[in-house]
């Protein structure tokens, strides 16, 4: 069995627990390339069919091209898709051009979910985040309870000895099931290949620019890159010493913030 056979297993294993264990699910996508991935795997665990419907969190500052992927697969995958804008937040006048990335984030991103999330009253969400993208993610479980105020206890997890999960919450809280926790960021892209996987064109180079990330459009910036390829982006991987997400400002804008995020409920 080869190294990507191994981890696609453990996927489908956990997703598969995840819709035993759980009995309303949503799985958000950002239509990037890592959410597309799992988009894949749910598709290849439950026989063409997704069992569970698909979230978008609509900051209402997406780049035009991934809502025209959204459309797109949405269509093509037959997708159960639910859109979601934090309408209060926005109609306050919260937006880039007159808040900090954090608090941006924060309001259009999380407490949309949280909106979201006390609508439909689900259990169990399916994130795509991967343990190598940000050093906060590789604190995660693969099943990461969230409390009845969606935060994140980083600093008391539950262990996970011989795949017991923690499957059980109470009113209120859910749980995040992670199956691409052991991927890494070439993993994901030899994946892609292996499967022509569609993704949105905006990460293979453009006039000596790519993104590695995709977020916001006022808060992501492309890196140097003449990669117009999947071989030419790992071979790019392979010396870069840049990290996936530095483009994303949100990250960046203060000390630990991408942790403190993480702790009232971001992504």
């Amino acid at each position: 069995m080869t190294h990507l056979e191994r981890l696609e297993n453990q996927s489908i294993f956990l997703l598969r627990e995840a819709q035993h264990a759980f009995k309303n699910i949503a799985m958000p996508w950002s239509m990037g390339k890592d959410s597309n991935v799992l988009i894949w795997l749910a598709k290849k665990a439950f026989g063409g069919h997704i069992p569970f419907s698909l979230l978008h969190i609509d900051t209402t500052y997406e780049f035009p091209e991934m809502l025209e992927f959204r459309d797109w697969a949405t269509k093509e995958y037959g997708l159960k898709l639910i859109v979601k804008i934090n309408e209060e937040a926005r109609a306050r006048g919260v937006g880039y051009e007159t808040h900090d990335p954090v608090t941006v984030t924060h309001e259009l991103k999380t407490v949309a979910l949280q909106q979201a999330l006390q609508e439909y009253k689900w259990d169990a969400l399916i994130t795509g985040i991967r343990r190598d993208e940000d050093s906060t993610r590789a604190k995660e479980r693969y099943f990461s309870p969230r409390n009845a105020q969606y935060e994140w206890e980083y600093k008391d997890q539950p262990p996970e000895f011989w795949g017991q999960f923690t499957t059980s919450v109470e009113p209120g809280e859910h749980v995040r099931v992670q199956p691409l926790l052991d991927w890494t960021e070439s993993d994901i892209w030899r994946y892609i290949q292996k499967n022509n996987i569609p993704i949105p064109q905006m990460y293979f180079a453009r006039d000596g620019k790519r993104y590695r990330s995709l977020g916001c459009w006022p808060i992501t910036k492309p890196v140097e890159s003449n990669a117009a390829t999947i071989d030419e982006i790992l071979a790019e991987l392979s010396v870069t010493k840049t990290s996936e997400r530095a483009g994303r400002a949100q990250d960046h804008h203060e000390r630990n913030a991408m942790q403190k995020l993480r702790a009232k409920g971001f992504m």
